[in-house]
Order: structure tokens, then C-alpha cells, then sequence
């Protein structure tokens, strides 16, 4: 396993009016996130936030190139990010213990925090069609470039880890700095993560290592 220090490139926030930052994706150009009252957008350039869908929004958040998924308590939500609406939903996996969550290769990927796994989930039925074990609490989920990465965050320790898909083994693990939370991870598709920080009401930019 390689393990080396989280270089953290950007902080952005601390955001007011909200309670925390949890999911968190990218569409290409903004980054979604979500807390209580709501979903956000976040221009990555300008730091400049936005009020985008009035919804719960307590958890994972994910984007398929049009649509968005959003963890809403026992619940995945399919979102039509330009007009707010609810198109699908689906049970979650960890009936309201889910945290992160992604798209890839046509499937959910949710991670069930306590109970340590990632599951593969069909976005049409909910069906779960396989699950990854980890031995620390799952937070945020992400894929980029055939690699599965995922946060993780118990007690004042977080760290974001490369592990293979089958196995679950630890690959590669990002030190956070003491403190320093994982709650939503999402991949900008090149080498930077984007990685919400729960109460810290923050979003953090780290870099993705070659």
C-alpha cells in the first residue's frame, strides 16, 4: 500500500447558512453539494455559490452526464438538475445509514457508512448487485479512470483511499490532517478531488496523486 500526506490545494467556505456540507459531485463545470436546506452549486473558478433545488438533501450526491442522484434519508432520488425535479426513486442501500455515492459504468455506487461497504447499485430498481467491505467507516465515494476511491472518517481521523474493486484492498491512502473531515468525495475526471467537510461547512480541494 502507498500512503503519503493529503496535499490539499484549495479550501473554499466556510459557507454560511448551512449546517454541513455532505454529497458532493461534479457536473463538468459546478460542483453540487448537498446539505440540509438543500442543493447547492459551487463554481470551482470563482468560489461563487448558489441556491439550486429546495429538496433533503442529508447525503451522497451523484451525476450520470444528465441527471442527478441524491441520498434523501431512505431514499435515492434521480433529479432533472434544470428544472428541480424528481423523476425516480429508488430504496437505498443502508436504509438511511448511506453516506457517499457515485456513478460509474452505468451503476450507483453508495457507500453504507457504519456498515463499512460500498455497494454496486442497479439506478433502475435499487437491486444491490454486489458490495466492497472496508474495515473503516465509508464516507464519500468516487471513480476516475478505472479507480475506485472512497473517504473515510472515524474519530479525528479521515483519509481518502485508492481500492480494488474486488477485493477491497487498500491500494493507496491519503492522510488528512488531524481534524480535517471527509464527508462527500467526488473526482473532477483529472487530478483533483473535491471533498466535502461536513460541519466544517467547507469544501476542500486535494490533489490526486499520479
Amino acid at each position: 500500500m502507498k500512503k503519503a500526506r493529503a496535499e490539499i490545494l484549495r479550501e473554499y467556505g466556510p459557507f454560511p447558512d448551512i449546517d454541513g456540507v455532505h454529497g458532493v459531485t461534479y457536473d463538468g463545470s459546478r460542483v453540487w453539494f448537498a446539505t440540509s436546506g438543500g442543493l447547492k452549486t459551487l463554481d470551482p473558478d470563482s468560489g461563487a455559490v448558489a441556491s439550486a433545488i429546495d429538496m433533503a438533501a442529508n447525503a451522497g450526491t451523484a451525476y450520470d452526464g444528465r441527471h442527478l442522484y441524491q441520498i434523501a434519508e431512505a431514499e435515492i432520488q434521480k433529479i432533472d438538475p434544470a428544472t428541480g425535479q424528481v423523476l425516480h426513486s429508488i430504496p437505498a442501500p443502508g436504509k438511511g445509514g448511506d453516506s457517499g455515492m457515485a456513478w460509474a459504468e452505468g451503476f450507483l455506487w453508495v457507500g453504507d457508512h457504519r456498515g463499512c461497504r460500498i455497494h454496486q447499485v442497479d439506478p433502475a430498481t435499487g437491486r444491490v448487485l454486489r458490495s466492497i467491505q472496508s474495515d473503516r467507516f465509508v464516507t464519500g465515494v468516487t471513480w476516475v479512470d478505472g479507480e475506485l476511491w472512497h473517504g473515510t472518517w472515524q474519530e479525528s481521523e479521515s483519509t481518502i483511499r485508492r481500492i480494488d474493486a474486488e477485493s477491497g484492498a487498500v491500494l493507496t491512502s491519503l492522510d488528512l490532517p488531524a481534524g480535517t473531515g471527509v464527508s462527500g468525495l467526488e473526482s473532477d475526471g483529472g487530478d483533483r478531488f473535491f471533498c466535502g467537510g461536513g460541519p466544517s461547512r467547507k469544501i476542500r480541494v486535494v490533489q490526486r496523486p499520479e
